[in-house]
């Protein structure tokens, strides 16, 4: 199959389980997972009219994107993957979108390089939601106060949260849980669901899906 068609069979099966949930189509935002692919590979996707592309790493978006943005104005731009304190000047700069603010250190170092650079990319806060030693993010009964914190203390405006389960569990529970911190603390978005699960993740309020290895084929 052709990543035309594979970009396709996603947007359609995104399109159906909105409308089993019975929300609205176009609710759920498709975030393209472009990591480890070079731009090449991305352009067939950019061509195909996708504009929400998701990437792990700063340094590796670097080499790519500041290209790719400047071809398409339009591209949305999502860092999904970990974020260190000495990138987040790099980050701030290039990402429209920064997934994972998973600790006090980060949030504080995101609140400096916004106020100077005067930019300001939207704010997701991820979530343990698996309380896994070995994965990075808050523990859900630390997110409201994590909210509050970087709201009232640092002044960001977070816009939503993100959790990746556990990878041999059931992912319904997780996103439930994601859903359920979400009403608690006031935000809207909800970034959950990946190849395997997204399907499942919108049945449950997801309100963006990363998909990477159905639309780009294995790394």
């Amino acid at each position: 199959m052709e990543l035309q068609e594979r970009l396709n069979e996603v947007r359609s099966r995104i399109a159906a389980g909105e409308h089993e949930a019975g929300r609205p189509t176009g609710s759920v935002q498709l975030v393209a997972v472009s990591k480890t692919f070079e731009a090449d590979a991305i352009r067939p996707a950019i061509e195909a009219g996708q504009r929400v592309f998701g990437e792990n790493r700063v340094q590796e978006s670097q080499g790519k994107w500041p290209d790719l943005k400047a071809e398409q104005p339009d591209i949305e731009l999502h860092l999904i993957g970990p974020l260190q304190s000495n990138k987040a000047a790099d980050a701030v700069a290039l990402f429209d979108v920064i997934e994972t603010v998973d600790r006090e250190k980060i949030a504080r170092a995101l609140a400096e390089e916004m106020k100077r650079q005067g930019r300001t990319p939207r704010l997701y806060v991820q979530i343990n939601t698996g309380l896994e030693p070995q994965k990075a993010g808050i523990a859900p009964d630390d997110t409201p106060a994590f909210v509050t914190l970087c709201r009232e203390e640092l002044g960001l405006s977070i816009d939503g949260l993100m959790c990746i389960p556990p990878a041999e569990e059931n992912p319904g529970p997780h996103f439930a849980l994601l859903a359920k911190l979400a009403r608690k603390c006031g935000v809207e978005k909800l970034s959950m669901g990946m190849s395997g699960d997204y399907e499942t993740a919108i049945a449950f309020g997801a309100t963006s899906v990363r998909v990477g290895s159905a639309i780009f084929g294995a790394r």
